[in-house]
């Protein structure tokens, strides 16, 4: 076979055949870390279903750095391993190559979409590939009755545990490069893309259209005297009623590999839209502080569970949060403020009004209590109505410039 059809992903066999082979920390790693490798593994296992035994000591081979050189090939992977005796044993494991005319089946599903290509590009492997290759009556994957061993040791069993090594470290290179399993199908990564090039692009350059002569026109000052007085500026659409969900995110998940869950995906567009239609529907509350949005996110969620998600998440308690939600809810960024900050020392008449509405309160700094009341004045001059509950001060009412109207 040609050198330019052969890719060596393991260390040659000059090299000291006693470094391991796991890269990851520890000598227990597994194998297998994206879908598609699973996926391969999933058919040795499967194959191996006699005697799993095999399969415990091919992963320890493979750990321990047995397998000494792997080349993988159209439709073939050539490996050589150390066994327990001097010499070592040859290993080949072989796949079916598709045909040229399956191979235009699997190219024509690739090139549908560009972002299928960029993703191959960037070691991912898009599930939906497989499933429309799979509905050409192709399947990209080995299924169980596909993966052929063939060792030179003297062991019956197939495959053997120098086979199954090689197979645990074809799932290591098919994980490094989606790209090992189209050529384990036949076809090389370069032979790929310059056929997806030629599908997407075409192989030969468009003719050339002939130039046609630019017209004459006119000065661009008399075209703009003439045309401002019938130009009108377009009247701005209203937002909507209410704000929606992107539809995208409904009925695109995210990538495996990204570790995001849709469900989170979806919160944070939902949450983008509402913002989003808040600032077009005239919300000045822009930009915000980490714990103002923690809280306006907090308050839609108010009397649900994913409140005390959300909480979690954030690193602050539940009950914590519910009353910034709630002070956020009545009252906005003003509100959330004169609940978390400081009490502060306002001017010495500032709170003149609110202990005549209240003459037997207590005042203390911005604060005025009355028993299981509180009035406090705000930064921005106006008054909050706090309700104690269950031991916590928790904003209750809209903000007044006059105190009596929170009575």
């Amino acid at each position: 076979m040609p050198d330019d059809e052969r890719r060596q992903w393991w260390r040659s066999k000059e090299e000291d055949a006693g470094l391991p082979a796991a890269r990851g920390p520890g000598s227990r790693r597994s194998f297998g870390a994206t879908w598609w490798g699973r996926a391969w593994l999933e058919a040795l296992e499967q194959r191996a279903r006699l005697d799993p035994g095999r399969l415990s000591r091919g992963r320890s081979y493979a750990r321990r750095g047995s397998v000494l050189e792997l080349t993988v090939s159209p439709g073939e992977v050539e490996a050589v391993v150390q066994g327990s005796r001097v010499t070592p044993y040859q290993v080949t494991v072989r796949i079916r190559a598709f045909s040229a005319d399956e191979w235009d089946a699997v190219l024509d599903v690739v090139s549908a979409q560009i972002g299928r290509v960029a993703a191959l590009l960037d070691g991912e492997l898009p599930p939906e590939v497989v499933d429309d290759v799979r509905a050409t009556g192709l399947d990209l994957l080995p299924g169980a009755g596909e993966v052929l061993t063939n060792c030179s040791c003297p062991d019956f069993a197939v495959p053997c545990k120098h086979s199954a090594a090689v197979c645990y470290l074809v799932a290591d290179a098919l994980d490094d490069d989606p790209f090992a399993l189209l050529l384990l199908r036949g076809r090389r990564k370069d032979e790929l893309l310059e056929a997806l090039r030629a599908r997407r692009g075409g192989s030969a350059a468009p003719p050339t259209p002939p130039r046609t002569p630019a017209p004459a026109g006119i000065p661009a000052i008399a075209a703009f005297n003439a045309r401002s007085a019938a130009v009108q500026i377009p009247t701005p659409p209203r937002p909507l009623a209410a704000p929606g969900v992107p539809a995208a995110v409904k009925v695109l998940d995210p990538p495996r590999s990204s570790g995001v869950d849709v469900r989170d995906l979806i919160a944070l567009a939902t949450d983008v839209a509402r913002r989003a239609w808040e600032l077009a529907s005239g919300d000045t509350n822009f930009p915000l502080t980490y714990e103002e949005d923690l809280a306006r996110r907090a308050a839609t969620l108010l009397g649900t569970p994913q409140l005390a998600d959300l909480a979690h998440r954030a690193g602050v308690s539940a009950r914590e949060l519910t009353t910034w939600a709630t002070a956020w809810h009545h009252a906005g960024p003003g509100g959330l403020a004169v609940t978390i900050d400081d009490p502060y020392d306002p001017p010495p008449d500032a709170l003149t009004d609110a202990l005549a509405v209240l003459p037997q309160a207590v005042a203390e700094a911005n604060r005025i209590t009355a028993g299981k009341l509180q009035l406090r004045l705000g930064q921005d001059n106006l008054w909050y109505r706090f309700d104690n509950h269950f031991n916590d001060w928790t904003l209750t009412r809209e903000p007044a410039a006059d105190p009596n109207t929170l009575l």
